[in-house]
């Protein structure tokens, strides 16, 4: 099976955002290069550990490696608080995701693989192999199951700080949340799981 993967290295603009009103909000992953834009649809959990990934990442390489010149917060000149590139247009919606770190380019890269389809080592290659293109058909290697379509994104570490704390944000702008038992809450209140215990 051919792999469609939309590739970004060093983006114009990657952000989560989302589409909606509290209560019933979309969550998107999305990058931009040029007039090319990609987004994936995630869950709020989704956003929310990605985020926290990449700060704890980031942290881990500022205390392993001191030639890595890296940010404690996300830097002011790079914070993105624009909605997202309009219209937005679904690609896939993420099921697996992975984060790593590319020491050979001093980038973060986040891998989005769609609902249902599983990773392999295989899928993790095709990096290199569509290095050299926007969008890449990439055949793998062998004849395990492949995710039909991936996202790559390749960043480094400054747009990474403003990526996640943007996220957070992003997260943290929905429903607020119950005192008691902490569930979200509509205008109109909500069964609190404390009430239901007493």
């Amino acid at each position: 099976m051919t792999i469609l993967v939309y590739e970004f290295d060093w983006p114009d603009r990657v952000v989560v955002g989302t589409v909606g009103l509290p209560g019933s909000r979309t969550f998107y992953l999305q990058a931009r290069t040029g007039g090319r834009t990609t987004s994936v649809a995630l869950e709020k959990e989704q956003s929310a550990i990605l985020a926290e990934m990449i700060d704890r990442l980031l942290d881990e390489l500022m205390t392993s490696d001191d030639r890595l010149t890296i940010p404690a917060e996300a830097p002011a000149e790079l914070l993105d608080d624009e909605p997202l590139e309009q219209p937005v247009e679904e690609d896939f919606r993420a099921g697996s995701m992975r984060l790593g770190w590319d020491p050979r380019t001093a980038q973060l890269v986040i891998e989005a693989f769609p609902v249902d389809e599983e990773p392999s080592d295989a899928a993790a290659d095709t990096d290199d192999a569509a290095a050299d293109t926007d969008e890449a058909d990439v055949e793998p290697d062998d004849d395990e199951a492949e995710p039909s379509e991936m996202l790559l994104v390749r960043i480094p570490v400054g747009t990474a700080r403003a990526f996640a704390h943007r996220a957070r944000r992003v997260v943290a702008a929905g429903r607020p949340a119950c005192p008691d038992c902490g569930m979200p809450m509509d205008d109109d209140g909500h069964e609190c799981a404390a009430d239901a215990g007493a």
